[in-house]
């Protein structure tokens, strides 16, 4: 860009110690929906990971000693003021991340501030356990702490929804933190960085450091002070977390990708689950973790469902995202769109249909966006089980829609992939939802409704979807440390 172009560019900068501070070098973040270069994120290493572990570090014992309840204001007065910008947030998400305006307002913004909401009351519900051993005179009891300095890592698809949802049980329990966002939505965590002190947010209690996986993302799993990585992402980058922190010894939560079957019998109430299940296959641009890319219709209704289903995908709209009236926004990069496209190639070349969407329906821009990422919703059919877009997270606009026969064989084939986070079932026969539902290896199973959340339960995935879960308990107990104590008396 020339300087006077450059002049216009946002430039973010790291936060540590509650004070905004300059990097040395910067990496280009773009705006999916035009193609252009509209922010620049510090290219953070070892050295700002460093201090802003130092700073969380010296942070530690003023916070880790303040009361549930002190901590609890904290954080509901931190909501309140997202909440209050909630359209400079709204848009924000939605130039930076593709996301269409309408998504970020009603879903992304919302959620970050009811996530703090959420740890702000759940925190004083907490009790810990008790026993008694009469006759050796002894009683026992547990006692939990926090941890000290949490890692966070967290993706673009839902960058300050899922940022919020590890910072907030994070300091809730009583730790300080080092997060760092995807280097490609970088800016509503900037934002809210710019709100802590307002909010009584002490200084260093949350320190944000802006940079790429391989660099920042690295120094911060590797560093011997942060004895807890909480990470959402690739099954790939899981793997290097997993390995970097083993000598370290660190506890780990992971949630990573999906593959997530839709099943559908014959007696569901397709007025229901056509729309819905449009939803969640496209929601976001299918950038969601628990989206569903593989569509498992009964027979007797198979023809039926795919008429109707790609007739309702049509109808989706997609363009500008700051167009409220736009159902799909653009895909997070040029990078990224080109791999989704190539899944929908590879489906052709081995004999697919692609029903509707990439390559069969014209892609109608406004003149702004014709450099964008954009890409219509894609229904691909006959597509065989052991096809790579029946096998892989693809994270995009794009789900494959199949035949079955029985209820033995459809839990057989959702099982058949390495995933098992979540899995949605369309049933009118309570007997049936229960029986499947059992039988899922998926973290997460919703029957006749998609998305559905209570922060209360747990969330996480089974197999290579990750490791732990959060939740009310399970997020108190992964961000605490317990410890037993017995007296004798």
């Amino acid at each position: 860009p020339t300087m006077a172009h450059s002049k216009a560019l946002l430039v973010l900068e790291n936060f540590i110690g509650g004070k905004f501070v300059p990097c040395s070098s910067y990496i280009d973040s773009y705006n999916p929906s035009t193609g252009d270069v509209y922010c620049r994120v510090p290219d953070s290493g070892k050295e700002e990971v460093e201090a802003a572990v130092k700073a969380a570090k010296d942070a530690f014992p003023i916070w880790s000693s303040k009361s549930p309840l002190e901590r609890s204001h904290i954080l509901n007065k931190l909501a309140d003021l997202i909440e209050h910008d909630l359209e400079a947030f709204a848009q924000a998400e939605s130039k930076d991340q593709g996301k269409t305006i309408t998504f970020a307002r009603t879903v992304d913004i919302p959620r970050a501030v009811h996530n703090f909401r959420f740890f702000a009351s759940s925190i004083l519900h907490h009790v810990t356990e008790c026993t008694e051993m009469p006759t050796m005179g002894c009683v026992h009891y547990t006692s939990r702490a926090p941890v000290g300095v949490a890692g966070l890592i967290s993706p673009w698809n839902l960058p300050l929804y899922l940022l919020t949802w590890k910072i907030a049980p994070a300091i809730a329990c009583g730790n300080t933190v080092v997060a760092k966002p995807s280097e490609m939505t970088s800016v509503t965590a900037w934002m809210m960085c710019k709100l802590l002190e307002k909010a009584g947010v002490p200084p260093g209690v949350v320190n944000v450091v802006f940079g790429a996986g391989a660099k920042a993302g690295e120094a911060l799993v590797c560093h011997p002070d942060v004895p807890l990585i909480s990470f959402t992402g690739s099954t790939l980058t899981a793997w290097r977390i997993t390995e970097k922190s083993a000598p370290h010894c660190k506890r780990l939560s992971l949630e990573l990708g999906g593959k997530n079957p839709a099943i559908i019998f014959d007696d569901a109430d397709l007025s229901q689950c056509i729309p819905t299940t449009v939803r969640s296959s496209f929601a976001n641009q299918g950038e969601i973790c628990l989206c569903t890319s593989r569509i498992f219709v009964q027979r007797g209704i198979y023809s039926e469902f795919l008429k109707k289903f790609v007739a309702e995908a049509k109808k989706w709209k997609t363009g500008n995202p700051s167009d409220p009236t736009m159902d799909v926004g653009a895909l997070i990069s040029k990078e990224h769109l080109e791999k989704v496209r190539n899944y929908v190639k590879k489906a052709q070349a081995e004999g697919a249909k692609v029903l509707c969407g990439e390559g069969v329906d014209p892609l109608v821009l406004p003149p702004g966006n014709q450099k964008g990422y954009f890409m219509l919703p894609t229904v691909i059919a006959e597509v065989k089980d052991e096809s790579c877009c029946m096998q892989e997270e693809i994270f995009g606009p794009v789900t494959c829609v199949v035949a079955f026969d029985t209820e033995e064989e459809v839990i057989k084939r959702a099982n058949g992939v390495k995933y098992g986070l979540a899995a949605t079932v369309w049933s009118g026969n309570v007997g049936r939802v229960h029986r499947v539902a059992h039988r899922l290896q998926s973290g997460l199973v919703w029957t006749n409704c998609w998305l559905v959340r209570d922060l209360n339960l747990p969330f996480g995935g089974m197999k290579a979807s990750g490791i732990g879960r959060e939740g009310a308990k399970d997020s108190y107990e992964f961000f605490t440390e317990v410890k037993t104590i017995t007296i004798k008396h």
